[in-house]
């Protein structure tokens, strides 16, 4: 692919930029990487450089051929873009740039830095665009002279090109000055990479393994699949146009700063090259079996290069098989090997090694080299891994780790299934351990060995796809499968086997984490909170002085001083639990105040109980008077008090459990903060003020949310973020930024761990009234204009916030946050009740949110065991989800009345995200089941984990049991209901409530017939004498509906046990939630019968 390049300077990812745009050469990276250059040379000069004197490069003009070129890297390396047709001419004392005017304007601003950094002067030689450039070239050669015997090193190995550069090879090769090549010591130079530069290579790697990973693998799928005829040089094209627009891979790189390596190269069909110079050619992609595909994508970002290769295997043979098992243990010991202090050539040896051991006839397959140091240049030069190269390896090195086998033959028929090879690569980085920056891209055997019923397999008869055994010797589906032109396995066929791996999976991880003897991550109730000591005032001579003998209010102290006896007595408002007043029929007024005592019911414990052993405490306090205005101002003015200490101690004890967030640090000068206007917040200020929007600033460390008021005011620390979302309105009236924290902090008064910002893009309130308005009106056509306009800027005000943000949290300093803005997938969203109103809930690529209505939900999918479909059957209209978190000590969470309409689509998105779920017909009592499984888990995981959930094991193990008991009739014949409630399957639903009236119902039966009962028996017995004229059928029906109500009472309706809503559905006119063993009924007192008195 070639270079796109123009204008006079060319931006640092080798990409076009047009002459008019502006440049800014990052002056600290300048100065720093100048003065390593001078270091490297003075330090290296007699055993490295050659001894030389004077370096001078040359870089050559803009060209449309992919090439790497030891000048450009250098011009790139320093001054962060690639500056053509430019002379860099480096002496002790002076640095000499001769290029245009355009450039000579970007590079005034090096002089000051060059001299503080290694004291050199920038000498700009200016030449104009018809001159050849040769009395500048003059006047470098004087200043070249003017040293004792110079020694100029320069590129041998590059080519003059342009007018220019032809010019000065020329007068270089007629100076008479001593020439020396210094190609090989640059490579040295260039070798150990910075933080910067390292970040780069990551960010290319990045890039180069999501296309893989996102593009190529499902488009060779894809092809494969539905058997298409696909040439490799379309592949080669549909992956080059993934790598430069990155959003195609899932990726948010700016494009700008990206391109190729080279070509991407697809082989396969017999036809393979393993040099780095190979191309794709115009064949078909080949994909008989057994047959080899091999694909090599490199990218890069900002110049630095990354390198990815993967074989893939379809239905491979025994020898390709072992083949490619060889070369992946041979490439992952040379990787082990990458590490500071070995040679090169270790690095070649422990793969040889390898090969040698396991496959001794395929030694010479080997490729004889197992990759170079990539960076700036493709292929570093000097740092090949071969057996011959000792030198030794550094930390801060990069490596493209590149091994295959080259030519293998294989026994087959097919013409192009006879010839084979192998490659793999990654690009590594050296430091304390080699770190495989494209691991995104698996190579293991499961991940690129594929699988297809073709003729001889032993599963056609069947037409199921080929069966392999994983590493635990069980058997697994492969990767993917043809579809049959008989048979196609379903969609909910293939939920169900992986919803079946799933069960075994989250089994597996439960055991281990049980038997690690922890439960989740902690207890998140709160803890009893304990009070500190309450003084209202330190002596008696602060206790104001005694106004006649009523009770009095001191506000500044918090206190009321009440007469007793004839002494004031005073009493920390904190004390008082309640404070009433009445009034009698002879206007007599009293004022009851109760205090909180030790030992009384709803009394939260109070250290001052323990500090105060044995003390008699006030209970309650009465007090008569005739002035019922004076009592009402005190009763008043009692509460009023309470209520703001109260106020006041709570918020006091809720920023004690704060977890202290780092100091925000301002922008500054470091950078320009990002801004976004007219916000408004919530949780809201608190204050009966007039609410104000405020602005959202970014800066070094964290948010500013600020408005007018210098008292409202919410930091939210990047650290503290544990995830971000963006939703743009659509169809609701705000767009919003939201930020869900991993600690509490405070918003005015309140404590919470979900910040929202948004801004209402339509009005909520609409004038209503006026009569229908025409659709042609042009009054409403311009509203409805307006509003779309509105709708649209605030989108883009807030998506190019959400931007800037994400690309601030690129910075190296942030990659350990993982920090980057969600956004709700609405087209997988489904309507629910959460908390008490009906929300509308969107699942994120990690997340489940809802963040219209408050209170919000945001659940973090990492963070869930299994979910529990409920209620699920046929004839309902609606099913609630139950999600059961991995901290068995935390309280589940249900979403109620989920329209029915949306379980497949659930159960879909359950199944992609990897989560295992059940389905019940009925409401769970899961907190009696979690605390049964946290207070034995031994028994829980030799019982088959969650199995137990499982509806169709449970309906099939009920079946034979039934058919097990036929023949067998008990003598005492119980009704259905008695022995369905009766069953040991009710255990999971029935309630505790339900347990205790039953025990007390079999206790009043052993005492004798209630009055209710025995009213209703004399009730009958009048009806069935009736009157003679009644007829026959009347009297039969009576005495059928006696029948049924001796005996124990039908229960009502809203009372209905978990074993008969088994039998037949709520009626529809229900309440909104079903009927739940773990909710207490309301009305269970009221079928209690009293015991005979």
């Amino acid at each position: 692919m070639a270079e796109r390049q123009s204008g006079s300077v060319q931006a640092s990812n080798g990409k076009a930029t047009s002459a008019g745009t502006a440049y800014n050469i990052d002056l600290n990276s300048f100065s720093m990487r100048l003065k390593k250059f001078y270091s490297h040379w003075n330090e290296h000069k007699s055993d490295l450089w050659g001894s030389v004197d004077v370096i001078a490069i040359a870089t050559p003009p803009p060209s449309e051929d992919l090439r790497y070129l030891k000048s450009s890297a250098l011009s790139t390396w320093l001054l962060g873009y690639e500056f053509p047709e430019t002379i860099m001419v480096f002496m002790k004392k002076q640095l000499h740039f001769l290029c245009s005017q355009k450039k000579a304007s970007l590079l005034e601003v090096l002089k000051t830095s060059a001299k503080e950094a290694v004291g050199v002067d920038v000498v700009i030689h200016v030449k104009v665009k018809t001159d050849d450039g040769s009395t500048q070239m003059d006047a470098i050669f004087r200043a070249i002279q003017a040293q004792s015997t110079p020694t100029i090193g320069h590129l041998a190995k590059e080519v003059p090109e342009g007018k220019l550069l032809d010019t000065w090879s020329e007068k270089l090769k007629n100076s008479g000055i001593e020439l020396r090549d210094i190609t090989y010591w640059l490579s040295d130079l260039f070798s150990i990479k910075d933080s910067g530069e390292l970040t780069n290579v990551k960010k290319a790697a990045f890039l180069t393994a999501s296309v893989m990973k996102n593009v190529v693998v499902p488009n060779l799928e894809n092809v494969i699949d539905e058997e298409k005829k696909v040439t490799h040089s379309s592949l080669m094209d549909d992956t080059e146009k993934a790598i430069v627009d990155p959003t195609k891979a899932k990726v948010r790189l700016r494009a700008e700063n990206v391109d190729i390596c080279y070509p991407p190269i697809f082989q396969s069909g017999g036809k393979f090259d393993l040099r780095p110079s190979a191309s794709s050619n115009d064949d078909y992609l080949h994909y008989d079996p057994p047959s080899v595909i091999i694909c090599a994508i490199g990218s890069r970002y900002n110049s630095y290069c990354s390198n990815l290769a993967r074989t893939f295997l379809i239905d491979a043979n025994a020898q390709q098989s072992k083949a490619y098992g060889v070369l992946l243990k041979a490439h992952e010991a040379a990787t082990s090997a990458l590490r500071p202090g070995n040679k090169i050539s270790d690095v070649y040896q422990a793969a040889l090694s390898v090969v040698e051991k396991d496959a001794p006839d395929l030694v010479t397959k080997l490729t004889k080299s197992a990759g170079t140091g990539i960076g700036l240049e493709f292929r570093e030069s000097g740092l090949s891994i071969n057996a011959k190269n000792d030198r030794i390896l550094k930390q801060g090195m990069v490596f493209n780790v590149s091994l295959g086998f080259q030519n293998l033959q294989s026994p087959e028929d097919k013409p192009k299934n006879q010839e084979f090879s192998l490659l793999l690569a990654d690009t590594i980085v050296i430091g304390e351990k080699p770190e495989v920056v494209t691991s995104l891209s698996s190579k293991a055997v499961k991940d690129i060995a594929y699988s297809f019923n073709e003729e001889g397999d032993d599963n056609e008869e069947d037409g199921r796809p080929k069966v392999k055994a994983d590493a635990h010797g069980q058997e697994t589906l492969s990767k993917t499968t043809l579809r049959s032109d008989n048979q196609e396995i379903s969609k909910e066929e293939l939920r169900r086997q992986h919803q079946a791996e799933l069960a075994r999976q989250k089994n597996e991880e439960t055991a281990r984490r049980l038997a690690g003897g922890g439960s989740g991550s902690g207890d998140n109730r709160a803890a009893s909170r304990t009070s500190t000591d309450l003084i209202a005032y330190k002596n008696v001579n602060e206790v104001p002085p005694p106004r006649d003998c009523m009770i009095q209010i001191d506000q500044k102290n918090e206190a009321i001083l009440l007469p007793i006896y004839g002494s004031m007595v005073p009493f920390h408002v904190a004390t008082v639990r309640t404070v009433t007043s009445q009034q009698d029929t002879n206007r007599t007024c009293y004022i009851r105040i109760i205090f909180n005592v030790p030992g009384t019911a709803f009394n939260p414990h109070d250290a001052n109980t323990l500090k105060f052993q044995g003390s008699i405490y006030l209970k309650e306090v009465s007090f008569r008077s005739k002035d019922p205005r004076h009592i009402s101002e005190v009763v008043q003015g009692i509460k009023t008090l309470r209520r703001q200490v109260v106020a006041r101690e709570s918020e006091r004890a809720e920023r004690a459990t704060l977890v202290t967030q780092e100091k925000l640090q301002l922008a500054g000068n470091k950078f320009k903060p990002i801004k976004l206007f007219d916000l408004w917040i919530r949780p809201v200020f608190g204050g009966r003020g007039r609410k104000m929007p405020g602005s959202l600033e970014a800066h070094v460390n964290g948010f500013r949310y600020s408005t007018s008021r210098p008292d409202e005011r919410v930091d939210v620390m990047y650290g503290n973020i544990k995830h971000a979302f963006f939703q743009p309105v659509e169809n609701e009236m705000i767009t919003l930024v939201h930020f869900h924290l991993h600690n509490h902090i405070m918003v005015g008064t309140k404590k919470t761990k979900d910040v929202q910002f948004y801004v209402e893009v339509m009005d909520v309130v609409q004038t209503l009234g006026g009569g229908k308005r025409s659709a042609y009106d042009p009054d409403e056509i311009e509203e409805e204009q307006r509003e779309r306009d509105r709708k649209n800027k605030v989108n883009m005000d807030f998506q190019s916030f959400v931007n800037r943000v994400n690309d601030l949290w690129g910075q190296p300093q942030f990659s350990g946050l993982d920090l980057e803005f969600d956004q709700p997938l609405r087209e997988l969203g489904f309507h629910g009740v959460p908390y008490k109103s009906s929300a509308f809930i969107v699942p994120t690529s990690s997340c489940l949110v809802e963040l219209i209505e408050n209170p919000f939900l945001v659940i973090t999918l990492a963070e869930i065991e299994i979910v529990n479909l409920e209620r699920v059957g046929l004839g309902q209209k609606n099913f609630d989800l139950t999600i059961v978190f991995k901290d068995f000590k935390r309280d589940v969470l249900r979403i109620d009345s989920i329209p029915s309409t949306s379980l497949d689509g659930i159960k879909e998105w359950l199944n992609t995200t990897d989560i295992k779920y059940y389905e019940s017909r009925l409401n769970l009592n899961w907190r009696q089941i979690l605390k049964t499984i946290t207070d034995d888990p031994q028994s829980f995981i030799d019982d088959g984990g969650w199995e137990f959930l499982n509806m169709e094991a449970s309906d099939s193990d009920s079946e034979q049991s039934e058919e097990s008991d036929q023949g067998y009739e008990p003598s005492d014949v119980q009704s259905e209901s008695e022995s369905l409630s009766g069953s040991d399957s009710e255990s999971l639903v029935e309630s505790e409530d339900d347990e205790e009236d039953d025990e007390e119902d079999d206790e009043e039966e052993e005492e004798g017939k209630t009055w209710e009962e025995l009213e209703r028996e004399a009730s009958n017995a009048d009806r069935e004498k009736g009157g003679e004229s009644d007829s026959e059928e009347d009297r039969n029906r009576r005495k059928t509906k006696t029948a049924f109500g001796k005996g124990r009472a039908p229960p009502p309706v809203s009372r209905a046990s978990a074993s008969s809503s088994a039998k037949r559905p709520l009626p529809s006119s229900s309440a909104k939630r079903p009927l739940s063993s773990s909710r207490p009924f309301s009305g269970s007192s009221s079928i209690k019968r009293p015991k005979n008195r």
